[in-house]
C-alpha cells in the first residue's frame, strides 16, 4: 500500500489568489488547524506545493 500525508491548514487562503483558496479547498480544508489524510501521488504533492506557505505536511508511516 502506498504512503500517506496528514496535511494540516496553519494559515488562511483570504488575501492569496483565489486559486490557492480553491487548492486549499479541494484538498479537503476549510478551517486553520484542520487535518485531512491523503494518498501520496504526484497530484497530491503538486496541490501541496501551490499552497505550500499555507500548510503543513507530515508523512504517516504504515506498519
Amino acid at each position: 500500500m502506498g504512503s500517506r500525508l496528514k496535511i494540516t491548514l496553519k494559515k488562511s487562503s483570504i488575501g492569496f489568489e483565489r486559486s490557492q483558496g480553491a487548492t486549499v479547498r479541494n484538498l479537503g480544508l476549510r478551517k486553520i488547524n484542520q487535518s485531512v489524510v491523503q494518498d501520496d501521488n504526484p497530484v497530491i504533492r503538486g496541490m501541496i506545493h501551490k499552497v505550500r506557505h499555507m500548510v503543513e505536511v507530515t508523512p504517516i508511516t504504515e506498519e
